[in-house]
């Protein structure tokens, strides 16, 4: 393309400079994802026009302890690139490296914030988290439209490396918040070693075309991770998720729990797979996704994967798409509640179970009040409060 540069990477002055062409002649060299491959299947990737955009550096401001946040060097990056986007973002990102000592407690959670400005600019946020041995710690990051430029259109390609050791225990939140015509396509990776515990979280409120890809691989035994997430997509919006819970190592646990919803012609696609190796014996998966409807023009698709290759396991994966469950609706309306507010509740409190398992921190009750927002629930705030709407 023809913003994507050798130019544009030394511009970007540092280092790295050999290191960030070779992702981009990578780059080059590979033809753009279209919905015809499988794991692009459904979306809407053949509608970015990549030349519209130029390379930038987005505002980040980190909130941390002293110590923590570390020079980043390109050895922390390995090569593991699952898509072009991916490729892109290693020539051009702009890096965080959050580095926790072995034993440590991190009390409060590490808040990384990305704010998007500029009509026309594609920026490259890359988070590292490296957990030591036996030491926890709980990051958020959210990706947030500067205050004017909800209507910019722009690019945002992230990349998050997790790494935890044994024993360790990372919290990661990721919170959605760009403008109504941002593209956001990236790609989360996190490896577990023994006895470790990740929990990978995500809520998309905003964004045109918002993708994330999550892969999480347990590599030493007795590792666990759970990956939740929740989603919310209205007007044209889509929201794409694909997950990958991977088993390298035997007595190896994880979980899954997505929750979306969509309205007027919004869209949703999840597809995930639990993938168990041969030595991976004494493994427990499950993975579920549910979906709710909530306009006729409104669609979701719900693809859950198995991919075992040994029989000593416990594995499980369920899927649901359809309309609001009607008995608890009509549970509201019998003590009162018009029907309007009554699925409006419904639809809050089937949110409610991802949300309560968030690390989010001091802004969960603002997560409740955003997801309270796009649902309009208005009306049903102040029927709560005996007052007319």
């Amino acid at each position: 393309m023809s913003t994507f540069t050798p130019d544009a990477v030394r511009e970007l002055g540092g280092g790295w400079s050999e290191f960030r062409l070779a992702a981009l002649d990578r780059f080059a060299a590979a033809p753009l994802p279209t919905p015809d491959e499988e794991i692009w299947r459904y979306s809407r990737i053949d509608q970015l026009e990549l030349d519209r955009f130029v390379p930038a550096t987005c505002t980040t401001t980190i909130d941390a302890p002293d110590g923590l946040v570390v020079d980043a060097e390109p050895e922390l990056f390995p090569d593991e690139t699952p898509d072009v986007f991916a490729e892109l973002n290693r020539a051009f990102m702009s890096p965080v490296v959050i580095a926790v000592p072995a034993g440590r407690t991190v009390a409060d959670p590490i808040v990384v914030t990305h704010t998007i400005a500029g009509s026309g600019t594609a920026v490259f946020p890359r988070l590292v988290i490296d957990a030591g041995e036996d030491s926890d710690v709980s990051v958020i990051e959210r990706f947030v439209a500067a205050d004017g430029a909800d209507d910019d259109t722009a690019l945002v390609v992230p990349v998050l490396q997790v790494h935890a050791a044994q024993a360790a225990r990372v919290k990661y939140l990721a919170v959605n918040e760009v403008g109504e015509r941002t593209w956001q396509i990236g790609n989360q990776q996190a490896v577990g070693e023994r006895d470790s515990t990740t929990l990978l979280a995500t809520v998309t409120l905003g964004g045109d075309y918002v993708r994330a890809r999550t892969e999480a691989r347990l590599s030493g035994q007795g590792g666990t991770t759970k990956q939740v997430a929740l989603y919310f997509a209205g007007g044209t919006q889509m929201h794409d998720f694909r997950t990958i819970q991977d088993h390298d190592a035997p007595h190896t646990s994880s979980d899954l729990l997505f929750k979306g919803a969509v309205q007027d012609h919004a869209a949703s696609v999840y597809t995930g797979l639990i993938k168990i190796r041969k030595h991976a014996n004494g493994t427990t998966a499950f993975q579920t996704n549910r979906n709710l409807t909530l306009s006729e023009g409104a669609w979701a698709e719900s693809v859950p994967n198995l991919d075992i290759e040994t029989n000593d396991v416990k594995c499980s994966h369920a899927s649901t798409v359809g309309p609001i469950d009607e008995e608890q609706r009509f549970y509201l309306e019998s003590r009162g509640v018009r029907p309007e507010v009554a699925e409006r509740l419904v639809v809050l409190g089937f949110f409610e179970e991802v949300i309560a398992q968030l690390p989010a921190g001091e802004i969960a009750d603002d997560l409740r009040f955003r997801v309270s927002n796009k649902l309009d629930l208005t009306g049903a705030r102040k029927e709560l409060a005996g007052t007319p709407s």
